[in-house]
């Protein structure tokens, strides 16, 4: 879950604030408990707990409870400063915050919630200042900010949501905590606003509607995280992929392929096995001594960066070569943390990597952004924003800072050239660049990571990718990496919640489904599935024995777009008579025009009826 930070949401101080009530309120009913950190997130706020026993129902309203109170008292947030030594003595008995403290010691600041003041520290002969937050009886390690008192918090504008499992420092190795969620708005217009959200995406959970929709499917016997498509589901992925193509090769992107699996060896060169060999499969060892070592592929680049290499020296005049690729890509994601499409093991990406000079940065991200918003506005994702991922203090990434610095000011003027406004996210980089991360909203109003484009240049020359220069002399190409939709399963997920299953005429599995009001206009039935079959429509004829308004309702249902209904009428003019899955009656309409309508909307990608 993303964390929300003080500078980019308005309601981050007011739930931060809600958080430390609602510790104090935990404390006050198990007195022994072992507090951890409770940060604001996207729509609320959470807070870690080790307790003596496990919560129920009934403690989060008696936790509510208790927080209404607090709140009400309009207890001050006061802020100071206290050495290590002194944060110790405060925190105790509080084994988990003693580790932050010892953390901050040693220069470590990775949960954000404290804050190493520069002015003295115990560090190398300086002395560490802390700062904590208190209110009413409550004091937490905390680097702020918060509202002014607690009485900004309105008794009626805060839900606790859920208890779940989260182990310490998402260590599964050590101690599982209880996980409070809750959330907190302005007034209770706008936590009733949030709740009816919440319904209204329970209804169009993409795991529940694929299921009903007859898309896809999840088996223990496969294995998690590994989807099965029906006949159904897969024409959508044929279709989107097709789309994405020809798409892209309309914008001058050549389409390769690399296969699924890659010697470990390379994966070492490229950074992938130090950086990222978490989140691999196991190796297959053929041959260890002699290097005959596999690995399934979780990233494209270093495969195409290889065919680069083998297609022989390249010339500045080649350039830009895009390389893009439909590739099923194999992370090995917790299992805790696999979630329908939206977090695979098994994912495919609509991935591209572009080999191009430092000069030609600006125009290949000008093209594919271009690109990236024709596809969105496609599919009906008109509000969105970009997220610069920008390296952080860890010690996660390649460490060159001169081809660092160079990749992400190439990267802002890319940007700023196209007038993108955009949010610095520090520490969110891949371990080889930056990258601009384009977060699109649904009709919902949620955030999801969608496309990205990023700049690379420490891969290129860490696996020898070269080309001739103008000067004549070899240079390392500049390798920006771009994905339109992402993970196709990831972005299939958001589209079905998106659409609500309802998807456009272009794009549903069926389109139209024929329903014969009696056994004599069968024949006809079949000549018009034929027809509308020769024209390229997904036609279905419904010949059950169950009765036409049933057969309607089980079409609506299924959220196919038409419902074509024959009777004596329809079968003497040529023609069908057109019901809505919204349930609006167009009546009879002759097959040809129909045959028309549907092109036409196929043509356009229309997203109307």
């Amino acid at each position: 879950m993303p964390v929300v930070t003080p500078e980019n949401d308005p309601l981050y101080r007011l739930r931060h604030s809600t958080a430390h009530v609602m510790a104090q309120a935990v404390l006050e009913m198990f007195p022994e408990a072992k507090i951890a950190i409770g940060p604001p997130v996207e729509n609320g706020f959470y807070y870690d707990f080790d307790l003596p026993r496990t919560l129920t129902p009934d403690d989060l309203q008696e936790i509510e409870k208790r927080m209404r109170r607090i709140a009400q008292g309009k207890h001050q947030f006061v802020r100071r400063e206290v050495s290590a030594d002194e944060a110790k003595a405060l925190f105790h008995d509080q084994p988990y915050k003693i580790e932050l403290i010892e953390g901050l010691q040693q220069g470590a600041d990775e949960y954000g919630e404290a804050q190493v003041g520069t002015a003295g520290a115990e560090r190398e002969g300086e002395r560490v200042v802390i700062s904590t937050y208190k209110h009413d009886t409550f004091e937490d390690l905390c680097r702020g900010p918060h509202v002014e008192d607690t009485g900004a918090i309105k008794p009626d504008a805060f839900k606790l949501m859920r208890v779940s499992g989260a182990y310490w420092r998402g260590d599964e190795k050590r101690p599982q905590l209880q996980r409070i969620y809750g959330t907190v708005w302005p007034n209770r217009k706008e936590l009733e606003a949030y709740l009816q959200r919440l319904e209204e995406a329970k209804k169009r959970d993409h795991r529940k509607l694929g299921k009903e929709l007859g898309l896809f499917h999840f088996s223990e016997d496969v294995g998690p995280g590994v989807p099965l498509l029906t006949p159904k589901g897969a024409v959508m992925r044929h279709l989107m992929e097709e789309y994405v193509r020809e798409t892209q090769t309309r914008y001058g992107y050549e389409h390769v392929w690399t296969g699924h699996l890659v010697k470990e060896s390379l994966f070492a060169k490229s950074g992938h096995l130090e950086n990222y060999g978490d989140a691999m499969f196991p190796p297959m060892v053929e041959d260890a001594e002699h290097g005959q070592v596999y690995r399934l592929k979780p990233m494209n680049c270093p495969s195409h960066m290889t065919l680069y290499k083998e297609m022989g020296l390249h010339s500045y005049r080649e350039f830009p070569l895009r390389f893009a690729e439909f590739a099923t890509l194999y992370r090995f994601e917790k299992a805790g943390e696999i979630n329908g499409m939206t977090r695979v093991r098994a994912l495919t990406q609509d991935d591209c990597h572009i080999f191009c000079t430092p000069n030609q940065i600006e125009s290949e991200f000008s093209r594919a952004l271009q690109l990236i918003r024709e596809v969105f506005e496609t599919y009906g994702f008109y509000d969105y924003y970009v997220r610069l991922s920008l390296r952080g203090n860890e010690g996660k990434y390649v460490a060159d800072d001169e081809k660092w610095s160079k990749a992400t000011a190439a990267l802002k003027a890319a940007l700023d050239a196209n007038n993108v406004q955009y949010i610095p996210a520090e520490g969110e980089a891949a371990f080889y660049g930056p990258k601009a991360d384009f977060i699109a909203r649904d009709v919902l109003d949620r955030e999801w990571q969608l496309s990205t484009i990023q700049v690379d240049f420490i891969q290129p020359a860490r696996l020898g990718c070269e080309y001739v220069g103008e000067d004549g002399q070899r240079h390392t190409p500049v390798v920006m990496h771009r994905a339109v939709t992402g993970s196709w399963e990831r972005f299939y997920g958001v589209l079905i919640e998106h659409y609500a299953g309802a998807f456009p005429v272009w794009l549903a599995p069926i389109q139209a489904v024929i329903i014969p009001i009696t056994d004599r206009h069968e024949a006809y039935a079949r000549e018009v599935e034929q027809k509308l079959k020769a024209a390229g429509i997904r036609a279905q004829l419904d010949l059950g024995d169950a009765r036409m308004n049933a057969k309607i309702r089980d079409a609506q249902l299924q959220k196919i777009p038409y419902m074509l209904v024959i009777g004596d009428k329809e079968q003497e003019a040529g023609a069908v008579a057109v019901r809505l899955r919204n349930n609006e009656n167009l009546g009879a309409v002759p097959l040809d025009d129909f045959i028309a309508r549907v092109q036409q909307q196929v043509q356009s990608k229309s997203k109307e009826l």
